[in-house]
């Protein structure tokens, strides 16, 4: 019985996506213009090649940034609970900040934290 009840669950959620898409292709206004083409550069007329390449630096900056950032977030609900979590709490949260550093001298051992 409860295999039957995910069964159409699932079902009823790509039914009703696939619904939802459609109709909006059928009904949503088309309009076609050439600046829709261009890239935006705040309204003003792009001057050459607006392709370009950025190092990955930037990108693994953001990505650490992200993850100690989010990593952060998930120790406020710790800290409001410590009193009640006792040892098993402490254990827990011990075991994140180890994986957090863990993670931390990893990025730092392959360079991803130097500045080129």
């Amino acid at each position: 019985m409860n295999l039957m009840m995910f069964i159409s669950a699932i079902a009823a959620a790509v039914i009703l996506v696939f619904a939802a898409l459609l109709i909006a292709k059928l009904i949503g206004p088309r309009s076609f213009n050439a600046q829709k083409g261009e890239p935006y550069e705040c309204g003003m007329i792009t001057r050459g090649e607006t392709w370009m390449q950025f190092k990955a630096g930037y990108y693994l900056y953001a990505i650490l940034y992200l993850m100690f950032d989010v990593e952060t977030m998930f120790l406020f609900p710790w800290a409001v609970i410590v009193g009640k979590l006792g040892v098993a709490g402490l254990t827990g949260v011990l075991f994140f900040f180890g994986v957090l550093i863990l993670g931390l001298a990893y990025a730092w051992k392959k360079g991803a934290l130097e500045w080129d």
